[in-house]
């Protein structure tokens, strides 16, 4: 019999994909053109477009505006070449209007640059150009978003220049005096805190280079290698395929960032290994979701996460990855707990071992791909180099491994593909932390940020546990349907200010917000990862949103813990202190893990759930007697747990 293996390459599979990806994921929604000089010519433009990011890295990017304006006018450029306008607009060939957008995105950069000493100079008083520029500019972004991820980014970012421009209307603690176009323009254009500001500098170094890393790791056969290898060590244990999923999901996830894709190309293949199994449909999708969206929370990488969040609160990135590591691994326990515990209720066994690639052969095919990762790792916290220059080598170092083996040894072609690639998935994160930059220009001039802290610390009453759940509310508001760079972006501009203002750490206070920013994919009315992989099971979407909701719960737990419990991210702590809260953490997960399924040797009492899940919430702050009483619930349940399952064993016989 065949060994089972996750490969990519049946043609039905890719179909299948692609359909789903287009049907949920609006940003993989491009033209496929008819014309082949079309299509070459965008695709060594990409390729240009990639090797400007890649060279620069190296070599030292132009003066700030003109890098980040020749990033914005290059992505706006593939934007209106690659997404149609509306549904009824050719996918086969750019229309009229479409050249004429891509050239006035272009002749924005061409200004920047032609005029730079002067343009800089006139920083607080614009001229008439200026103002027209900008204007264009602004417009250009917005549409370009439109075009790649709907109306709701567009809708906000309108909403906020309206504030800008009208806010003297606003009551109470929200009205300020009100700004003119021309003064908004030059925040937005002009400066450095608007559409040119941090969300696009991230853009246009960290994400670029590291959404690079992930093309070129996967036309080297990561994918497949993490897919194999999850097989090889969890498929035949029980409930095996679901493990496989969130291992091989996790760490896809955390290289290319989109949980939307990620269900698509993992759940293609781990999906019908659950059903086969013997786990539900809704369950099936909502182990993937899960798995996936959790992917941007996992270090080292984050999908970029990381590197963003560090450069918004100024600390290095191994503070980032230090500080998410032990919360990322809580939350995948936590699903991995649930699958356990129905896989042993269900009584679901895994696959034979026979039917598995074996670790030592995938490592001999596939192993030396790791090489990269470690050095990136060695880089990033060793090194001393910046990350910047890290990503730099690293990539050099991923094409050089890959030449190892004949499985993973990349040609000239695959290395063009993988930057190609890689320019066309950069497109949609980059236009929209530009359209961000609209809505963070905004807040920086009208205090907006602050005002809006002030709100939720004010209905919260000042309350921490209230704050929290309004903040985590808001999060999940502003997440919905946005991609989680962005949704990251805004909500760390507009919610993390009033837990920061209440005292709590800012990596904490940024962290809460990035996890309830990225649990809005999985979270319905809009759950767009649980969508996708409903459609991939054939289960009811909002079932499988509700059902990732509850595979997920350790997650929606786990930062109100690292709040609470600071030591949880390793900040101000004693290596003691640390010990015992990650021991605690792990058994409160584990805890809600059985108080989620209802069982442990045997099916739980319903009037024990909420006592087992009271108990693994008095794990959460520091205190040693709320832990002992914790404890205590959880001895006491495997004693009467396993009393009951001996009963019923001797009935049975």
């Amino acid at each position: 019999m065949a060994k089972i293996s996750l490969d990519a390459k049946d043609k039905n599979i890719e179909a299948q994909q692609t359909e789903l990806l287009e049907k949920f994921d609006k940003e993989s929604k491009t033209r496929k053109f008819e014309s082949k000089t079309l299509a070459k010519s965008i695709f060594w433009i990409a390729i240009i477009i990639a090797l400007y990011h890649f060279i620069t890295s190296f070599i030292g990017y132009p003066a700030t505006h003109k890098h980040r304006s020749l990033h914005v006018a290059m992505m706006l450029f593939m934007t209106f070449f690659l997404y149609p306008a509306t549904k009824n607009t050719s996918r086969k060939k750019p229309t009229w209007y479409d050249i004429i957008f891509a050239v006035l995105a272009l002749a924005v950069a061409a200004y920047v640059w032609l005029d730079y000493s002067n343009f800089i100079n006139r920083m607080g008083s614009p001229n008439t150009m200026d103002i027209i520029m900008g204007t264009i500019l602004v417009f250009t972004v917005l549409e370009a978003s439109r075009r790649i991820s709907g109306w709701p980014l567009v809708i906000l970012s309108i909403l906020f220049m309206l504030y800008g421009l009208y806010g003297q209307s606003m009551p109470g603690i929200f009205a300020h005096r009100g700004y003119n176009w021309t003064k908004l323009v030059n925040h937005i254009f002009i400066n450095t805190e608007g559409i040119y500001g941090t969300s696009v500098n991230v853009a246009a170094s960290y994400i670029f280079l590291f959404i690079l890393f992930g093309s070129i790791m996967n036309k080297s056969g990561m994918g497949q290698f993490f897919n194999d290898i999850a097989l090889a060590l969890a498929g035949h244990t029980k409930g095996g395929p679901a493990k496989v999923a969130v291992i091989a999901s996790g760490f896809l996830g955390s290289i290319n960032g989109s949980a939307v894709a990620n269900v698509v190309t993992t759940g293609a293949f781990t999906i019908p290994l659950m059903k086969k199994t013997g786990y539900s449909k809704e369950f099936a999708g909502s182990v993937e979701a899960s798995s996936s969206v959790g992917g941007q929370l996992l270090p080292p990488i984050m999908g970029a996460a990381a590197f963003i969040m560090a450069e918004m609160l100024g600390v290095k990135y191994g503070v980032i990855v230090i500080s998410a590591a032990i919360p990322a691994l809580l939350y995948y326990l936590g699903i991995l707990i649930q699958v356990q515990l129905r896989a042993s209720k269900n009584n679901l066994e895994g696959i034979p071992k026979a039917d598995l690639p074996k670790v030592k052969e995938v490592m001999k095919a596939r192993g030396h791909l790791i090489i990269p990762i470690i050095f990136l790792l060695y880089m990033l916290l060793f090194s001393g180099k910046t990350v910047i220059f890290s990503a730099f080598l690293t990539i050099i170092v991923t094409i050089a491994v890959s030449m190892i083996r004949p499985e993973t040894r990349m040609s000239v072609k695959d290395i063009l593909d993988a930057f190609e690639e890689g320019t066309r998935s950069v497109v949609s994160v980059a236009v929209a932390c530009a359209v961000v930059g609209i809505i963070i220009g905004v807040v920086s001039l009208t205090g907006f940020g602050l005002n809006m802290a002030n709100a939720i610390i004010q209905i919260g009453s000042s309350h921490l546990l209230a704050t929290l759940v309004l903040t985590m509310i808001t999060c999940m508001i502003l997440g919905m349907g946005l991609p989680s760079i962005p949704a990251y972006l805004i909500t760390a501009t507009i919610a993390a200010p009033a837990l920061i203002q209440l005292g709590v750490p800012n990596i904490a206070a940024h962290m809460f917000v990035f996890y309830f920013a990225m649990f809005a994919n999985i979270t319905p009315p809009v759950a767009l990862a649980s969508f996708a992989a409903a459609g991939i099971s054939g289960g009811d979407p909002m079932k499988t949103g509700l059902q990732s909701v509850k595979l997920s719960l350790a997650g929606f737990i786990v930062p109100y813990m690292f709040v609470y419990n600071s030591a949880l991210l390793l900040i101000d702590t004693t290596p003691l202190l640390a010990i015992r809260v990650v021991i605690t953490s792990i058994i409160g997960v584990l805890m809600i893990g059985i108080a989620t399924e209802g069982y442990v040797y045997t099916k739980l009492p319903m009037l024990f759930k909420p006592v087992v899940f009271v108990g693994s919430l008095l794990l959460i702050t520091e205190n040693v007697y709320q832990d002992f009483i914790g404890l205590a619930i959880l001895v006491l349940l495997i004693i009467l747990q396993k009393s009951k399952a001996k009963k019923e064993l001797a009935n049975k016989a």
